[in-house]
């Protein structure tokens, strides 16, 4: 007899001794598992899913995938009751599963929730009325059990009683395209840095990390001193966006971490500062929308949490760790055993990117790497912006202030340029104008033009005054209140600077914070080199003229935190 024969009458008879009830749920589930079954890999949240519609578990769904793929592709392939046999498979006859299958999704998948005595008692009367020999009561538990508790959740109880049940992140978007879709978070590193000089305990940093859904890539992270802000999402952002060679270069590492490119859209939980308008308008001057998660609803965007935290478990082998909680450090000295800096912790996590690039992704069935290579070569190479500074501007926290004869003033500190002069004139018709500061130096500033064309960088008005960060100048100020100045001029605030950074190097190893701030202020170093000291206060008149301008450090010299 020709195969193609005998393998017709195979499925004939497979179908022929099929009942209605039974055909349709075979072919019900041939719909769901056989596009899950045609992918390259079946990932557990696609598992899931496709559990929810079938009322079955993860691990039954995989059972189906197998049976699908070893089969013949037929609709029989996945009969209710059909198995191989073998320990924990199930041996009842075909029409009492059937009979099973139908009482649970009709009577116990409902909202008034009958009890396990009650269902058991319409699967008794159901197989009575056919000729069937009822199940006994702990083989319907058993079935019950196998069920997928997120889909039985929903049908007993409603969408937030499975809400919790649900796989971590819930389902993901349909996402194709490199770079349609970037998550970004934060969290605080489990381990405790010292700092670059005495290598003493400076404390806990943060992490701000970006993940492209589409190929599971992390494609920006940003280590820092500072908690969460406006700034770090937009360095994160801007590492995202540029190539990241120079950065490694810096590092003094030979990884390969080409994903660069600028995404079409930012999925954001919904913290204050992914709501800033610094990187509202940002995105909107790059044309990158901004997605937000539902409220109330955490396992959305999921993902980028999911990596984070695989990140997390990685830093727990490093000296220092606090590991995820108390009871795992079992006396365990963190700050005892701190060995890293944060240069040296961030030179360690861009490694263990480049592992994981590297590494089979279970999801994805393959590393994100080539998916990374396979999205380039079918939708072509992300966009890379060629400027990081021009760039970073763009995302620097906003302020706005009026035009003056003499400058701006923000914070009781004056800036100047030549380039203002043009619109001194006309400065009442301009109101107030949209101006950029960087908290990590604030020795200049950003002014957008009243056409809105072009940023304008505008220094202090006194250049001999030194670099500062916003966090200095605005623990200054604090000081002098506390001290009963109402009125505060520029002078006193940076002689109060002077003195406060006087005090934190004389104390540098008293205390973690102080060794901490020391850290902070390093980051205006160029090439290793100290802030610059105050000088001795100016003459009376011009206080532009009459003394060499020490100039402030060049802004793409500065350390990224």
């Amino acid at each position: 007899m020709p195969v193609g024969a005998n393998t017709a009458t195979v499925a004939e008879r497979g179908v022929l001794s099929l009942s209605d009830t039974a055909w349709e749920e075979a072919r019900r589930r041939a719909e769901v598992i056989g596009p899950l079954a045609a992918r390259g890999s079946v990932p557990h949240d696609a598992a899931d899913e496709a559990g929810e519609q079938l009322g079955l578990s993860r691990r039954q769904v995989y059972v189906l995938v197998k049976r699908w793929r070893q089969g013949s592709g037929l609709v029989t392939d996945l009969a209710v009751g059909r198995s191989s046999g073998g320990r924990g498979a199930g041996r009842l006859p075909e029409a009492v599963e059937v009979v099973i299958r139908e009482v649970l999704t009709k009577r116990y998948m409902s909202r008034q929730r009958p009890t396990l005595a009650v269902v058991h008692g319409d699967v008794v009367r159901t197989c009575k009325s056919r000729g069937l020999v009822a199940p006994a009561r702990n083989t319907l538990a058993a079935r019950i059990a196998r069920l997928h508790p997120a889909a039985v959740a929903q049908a007993r109880e409603g969408s937030d009683a499975a809400r919790s049940l649900r796989a971590a992140g819930g389902a993901p978007p349909e996402v194709r395209a490199l770079l349609e879709q970037v998550q970004v978070d934060h969290t605080v590193i489990d381990v405790i840095v010292v700092d670059e000089r005495d290598r003493l305990p400076i404390g806990r940093p943060y992490l701000t990390a970006a993940i492209d859904v589409a190929s599971r890539c992390l494609v920006g992270m940003v280590v820092t001193l500072e908690a969460p802000s406006a700034v770090s999402v937009g360095l994160c952002l801007a590492q995202v966006c540029c190539d990241k060679r120079p950065w490694l270069d810096g590092l003094g590492l030979e990884v390969d971490w080409p994903m660069s490119g600028k995404p079409s859209q930012l999925y954001l939980d919904n913290a204050a500062e992914f709501k800033s308008e610094a990187l509202r308008r940002g995105c909107e001057q790059h044309g990158i929308t901004l997605a937000y998660r539902p409220q109330g609803q955490p396992y959305y965007g999921g993902i980028v949490e999911r990596v984070i935290g695989t990140a997390m478990g990685m830093v727990h082998e490093l000296p220092g760790t606090t590991f995820s909680a108390p009871a795992e450090r079992a006396g365990y000295d963190a700050e005892g055993r701190a060995a890293l800096t944060l240069r040296e912790l961030e030179r360690w996590l861009a490694l263990a990117v480049a592992s994981y690039h590297a590494s089979v992704h279970a999801g994805l069935g393959q590393t994100p790497a080539r998916r990374w290579a396979a999205g380039v070569a079918e939708f072509g190479a992300p966009r890379v912006v060629t400027s990081p500074t021009a760039f970073l501007v763009d995302f620097l926290p906003v302020v706005r202030r009026s035009l003056t004869r003499t400058g701006f003033v923000i914070d009781h500190v004056q800036y100047f340029a030549n380039a203002l002069k043009p619109w001194i004139a006309r400065r009442e018709r301009l109101g107030k104008f949209v101006i950029r500061r960087d908290p990590r130096d604030i020795s200049r500033v950003w002014v957008l033009d009243p056409d809105g064309q072009e940023y304008v960088e505008v220094p202090y008005r006194t250049l001999t005054r030194p670099p500062v960060t916003l966090w200095e100048h605005r623990q200054a100020l604090a000081r002098l209140r506390q001290q009963g100045r109402d009125q505060v001029d520029e002078q006193a605030l940076f002689a109060m600077i002077e003195q406060m950074r006087g005090i934190a190097a004389a104390a540098q190893k008293a205390t973690r914070k102080s060794r901490r701030d020391q850290e902070r202020r390093r980051h205006l170093a160029v090439a290793g080199r100290p802030a610059a000291p105050l000088p001795p206060p100016d003459p009376p008149g011009d206080d532009r003229g009459g003394r060499t301008p020490v100039p402030a450090s060049p802004f793409d010299d500065i350390e990224q935190w």
